[in-house]
């Protein structure tokens, strides 16, 4: 792979041009890692751990900190809840309370008959609550 970097006093911010012959994965795999989405880095301890973001069952904070819940376990986040958000995709990754961030493509099941929150439950069987403040947009999110 070759790289050239051209710096430019005026640029306002960044730009990466990716030019290839032809639409690879790799090349899609590039572009995911530069827009900064896709991979997280988990830590236990002093070990980090790169996680996918399909391996990203929810977010949240906990004890001053974010930690994210994956199939291989929990893992803690130097990332804020904040900054994940505009990190993971917004269609896949939804925030249903002032703590908490959910995979949608994990959700297996709803219960709609509580009222003012939704029962929702993750892969893993794992139990989230949306907050009422959320609710309407998950609904739109779902399309409910």
């Amino acid at each position: 792979m070759k790289v050239d970097i051209h710096i430019e006093p005026g640029c306002g911010e960044i730009s990466v041009t990716i030019t290839a012959p032809a639409l690879t994965d790799q090349v899609k795999a590039l572009a995911v890692r530069l827009q900064g989405g896709g991979v997280l880095t988990g830590w236990r301890g002093d070990v980090a751990v790169p996680l996918a973001a399909a391996e990203i069952l929810r977010c949240y904070g906990e004890e001053k900190g974010v930690k994210v819940q994956t199939t291989q376990g929990v893992y803690d986040l130097k990332e804020r809840l904040y900054e994940l958000e505009s990190k993971l995709d917004r269609h896949t990754f939804v925030r249903i309370s002032h703590s908490e961030l959910v995979n949608l493509e994990k959700v297996t099941a709803l219960d709609l008959s509580l009222t003012g929150t939704i029962r929702m439950t993750l892969a893993e069987d794992t139990v989230c609550y949306v907050s009422r403040r959320y609710v309407k947009k998950i609904k739109e999110a779902l399309g409910l």
